[in-house]
């Protein structure tokens, strides 16, 4: 069963936004950021309100993806892509991603807040970066 309602050509958009933004760390990297955008469509808290699709997740302005600006997004999602998508639509979670709403590279190390939000972990090149307990009830 799926965490959230999606169509065949988002989930091919969830998976061209995963390949985008974290290709370079593996499969693992690119569930992990599956994770934070089903978190963020099931959120309903801070940045997230109103973000009930996967295409206003991965679209969202601002505060959205930069890979959407990149014309290596809107390349063909490949089969084994769109099947990470899809275990991340029916709630595969993953450390750090898990409660995460937010990742970025950084140049170094990992700062323990981004925005204001605590540290959960770092996977290869992304920090990820969960709500506090209480801001976001749907994830956490």
């Amino acid at each position: 069963m799926a965490a959230i309602k999606y169509n065949e050509a988002q989930l091919r958009e969830l998976a061209r936004l995963m390949r985008a933004e974290a290709e370079g760390d593996g499969q693992l990297g690119m569930l992990l950021v599956g994770n934070v955008g089903v978190n963020r469509v099931l959120a309903n808290c801070l940045d997230f309100e109103d973000i009930r699709t996967l295409p206003s997740m991965i679209y969202q302005s601002p505060g959205g993806f930069e890979a959407v600006q990149s014309s290596y997004f809107y390349q063909r999602a490949r089969e084994k892509d769109i099947r990470l998508a899809r275990r991340a639509v029916r709630g595969e979670t993953f450390s750090p991603g898990q409660f995460s709403l937010w990742f970025f590279r950084p140049e170094g190390e990992c700062p323990p807040e981004w925005f204001g939000q605590p540290l959960s972990g770092r996977y290869k090149s992304h920090c990820f970066y969960n709500p506090y307990p209480g801001e976001c009830p749907n994830i956490l």
